[in-house]
């Protein structure tokens, strides 16, 4: 898997960025991040000032997936913005049998927006999609089974409510200068949403940021040693601090730095963060990002739905966290 530090790359930031974000950053022309659940009709929102071409029926040899299924996807995954409207375009057979090649129109009310072309295949399982490059949910429900393995698996330090029914988990690598950037939106988030469960999961970039493994093994016992609120007051010390881990001894000074800051002794956490128990909590909640396809920092998963968070604005994260909510049937 190759794991990227910038929300603003991969098939997913296409379907969770508002339009006008999309035009000046998308870098694939693919749809992505599926829904979780069906909430009205199953039918696209009207063009209002956007004008599509009309579909022409040569492009609709497939039957599967249906315009109906389609539009219940798109109205999931783009439904919080009530800005965006889009027409299905084609439904196309392939030469590989039970895979269909889906052809989406984008545009927006208003008409100022450039329309945008966006395409998917779908399996024949009728449960994924592949979008550019990433193999994606799909279907009536997608998300139902990120959401239980989260619920079971996700284990790290959290705030908020012990209710799991709306579960926000951010997935966030401590020298990531785009999670660093993330924490005041999440700061946000447990003003804005006290009946979430909000949870931190490690998840290192060790390849591009070489002090990230350790400071994710210094969590670990924190939050052993201290509990959730030590956590977050180291977590918040050494995202304020992160330019120190760029060397080995600045690395040690802000860690434990941080350590002190969250009421520990530095010396107990370094002598437990570095034993084979702690590494192996550390590569646990890895794999866990890997097993829900995750593949940049930082993420969140909002009851299962994947949102890259990084460079996002805070409104359109929050918009997407109340309409995640309302489709599961969550009073705020």
């Amino acid at each position: 898997m190759i794991r990227r530090s910038s929300c603003l790359a991969g098939a997913t930031a296409l379907f969770v960025l508002p339009l006008s974000i999309l035009t000046v950053s998308a870098q694939q022309q693919v749809p992505a991040a599926p829904p979780q659940n069906s909430m009205q009709a199953p039918s696209a929102p009207a063009a209002a000032a956007t004008t599509f071409p009309k579909p022409d029926p040569i492009n609709f040899t497939a039957t599967i997936p249906s315009k109906d299924v389609i539009n219940t996807f798109l109205q999931t995954s783009w439904g919080y913005d009530d800005n965006r409207v889009w027409q299905i375009q084609a439904i196309l057979k392939t030469p590989v049998e039970g895979i269909s090649k889906v052809v989406i129109l984008i545009g927006d009310k208003s008409g100022k927006q450039k329309t945008q072309a966006l395409q998917f295949f779908a399996l024949p399982d009728g449960k994924h999609i592949i979008a550019g490059d990433e193999v994606l949910p799909f279907g009536d429900h997608p998300y139902a089974g990120y959401r239980s393995e989260l619920q079971q698996s996700a284990d790290g330090p959290y705030r908020g409510a012990a209710s799991k029914d709306l579960e926000l988990v951010e997935f966030a690598d401590f020298q990531c200068p785009h999670c660093k950037e993330a924490q005041a939106n999440m700061d946000k988030l447990a003003t804005d949403f006290p009946k979430a469960r909000i949870v931190f999961q490690n998840y290192p970039l060790a390849q591009i940021h070489p002090a990230s493994v350790t400071a994710a093994s210094y969590a670990v016992c924190v939050t052993k040693l201290g509990g959730s609120n030590a956590f977050f007051q180291f977590a918040s010390a050494v995202f304020d601090g992160q330019e120190g881990l760029a060397t080995p001894d600045g690395a040690s000074l802000t860690l434990n730095s941080a350590v002190t800051k969250a009421g520990l002794d530095p010396t107990k956490i370094s002598s437990c963060a570095s034993t084979p128990e702690t590494g192996a909590q550390v590569q646990a909640s890895v794999k866990l990002a890997q097993a829900l396809n995750i593949n940049q920092t930082p993420t969140l998963m909002v009851n299962g739905r994947q949102v890259p968070i990084g460079g996002l604005p805070y409104e359109t994260i929050k918009q997407i966290v109340e309409y995640q909510a309302k489709l599961d049937g969550i009073a705020q």
